[in-house]
């Protein structure tokens, strides 16, 4: 990670003074690797290493252990959100981890307070158990290295629980988007990036600060890891070109407005990026939603027909939305794109920045762009 004099993602994080913590997935993870080491050694790791996706290596340690059955094992991690105000912070993460004849692979269950998907629209299958992509790659790969390090064969089930997570659950948006039963295991780094909008505003104008210093031309805003990625693989700019804008879209816009640089890329998932199109300055779950209405009109501008704009206006989420357009070559991400690129122009009045958007899907894939202003 760079230090704080060089700018980019990780000099924000640094300069905001806030503490990170660790997410649902990644407490998971640590009780799963250590559940399944109990069942092949007898012994429980604590505190127990994992080795998270962009090379970080926290240990947890353990809050419950229970290895009273042959053939199971359960272990159990203490949420740790940092500085963050998560609604999960202090929760007790259980994870069981079962052994399976050889062959079958790793299975994922959902126990108490874990919820299940029952629509669409989600990047899990709707009956699948909440437990979201990264997280069960993380907890793959962990349960690959116990059985190789101990003599498995790396086939179970995993279960995931939290106690009281189905009350923990009211408080988010499980339930509207048909999430039941509890809390989603989340997180794409394994990191929760403490949030405060005073400190994570002051973090980004000084990004432009260093950028600009550095003789930056181009900058690139990105609402997290994932988007950062693919503005490197895109635009191949250094780090000290990017600003983690998270859900600030506004404060990058407003200070650029008067501190600009020749060009801005702002590049996000497609339902934070739907919301700016639609004129939101703050991407934040909790103060704007995807309009799936909106995104009904702009499919129509795009070329859909009625019948289609009708089932992406009654979609569950906006990630079923583009879904459904796509599957019917309506390029819905390209027009979220460029409506968000003229909102993002109509924010600078007319400071002489260059805008393109890249929209993304969780998986970093391109979904939509705008030709540069």
């Amino acid at each position: 990670m760079s230090d704080g004099g060089r700018g980019g993602r990780a000099a924000q994080l640094k300069h905001t003074g806030l503490r990170p913590g660790w997410t649902t997935g990644a407490c998971a993870t640590a009780a799963a690797t250590a559940a399944y080491t109990a069942l092949l050694t007898g012994e429980f790791p604590d505190p127990v290493p994992i080795t998270l996706p962009k090379g970080v290596t926290p240990s947890f340690a353990l809050a419950t252990e229970d290895l009273t059955a042959g053939d199971r094992a359960t272990a159990g991690v203490v949420k740790d959100a940092g500085d963050d105000p998560d609604v999960t912070h202090a929760a007790l993460i259980r994870t069981t981890v079962r052994l399976l004849p050889p062959g079958a692979g790793v299975v994922f269950r959902a126990g108490p307070g874990v919820g299940t998907v029952t629509r669409p629209g989600l990047p899990l299958d709707v009956g699948e158990p909440a437990i979201n992509p990264v997280p069960r790659q993380l907890m793959r790969s962990h349960v690959a290295e116990v059985a190789a390090r101990h003599g498995g064969t790396g086939d179970v089930v995993i279960t995931v629980s939290v106690d009281n997570g189905a009350e923990i659950a009211r408080s988010t948006w499980n339930p509207r988007l048909g999430i039941l039963g509890g809390l989603s295991i989340l997180g794409t780094t394994g990191v929760v990036v403490p949030y405060s909008c005073s400190a994570w505003i002051d973090s980004i104008r000084r990004g432009v600060d260093v950028a600009r210093a550095a003789g930056r031309t181009h900058v690139a805003g990105c609402t997290g890891s994932t988007s950062e990625k693919t503005v490197l693989a895109v635009h191949d700019l250094p780090e000290d070109a990017l600003l983690d804008m998270g859900d600030f879209a506004g404060a990058v816009l407003k200070y650029l407005r008067r501190h600009p640089v020749d060009r801005l890329t702002l590049c996000g998932g497609f339902a934070k990026l739907s919301k700016l199109a639609a004129g939101h300055l703050d991407l934040h779950s909790a103060r704007s939603q995807v309009d799936k209405t909106f995104l009904a009109e702009l499919a129509l501008t795009a070329g859909a027909d009625a019948p289609l704009a009708n089932r992406v206006a009654a979609a569950n989420t906006g990630l079923e939305a583009l879904r459904l357009c796509e599957s019917y070559g309506v390029p819905l991400g390209d027009e979220v794109a460029r409506r968000a690129r003229d909102e993002a122009l109509a924010v600078l009045r007319g400071a002489p920045v260059e805008v393109d958007v890249i929209c993304v899907d969780r998986a970093g894939t391109v979904v939509g762009r705008s030709d540069p202003a």
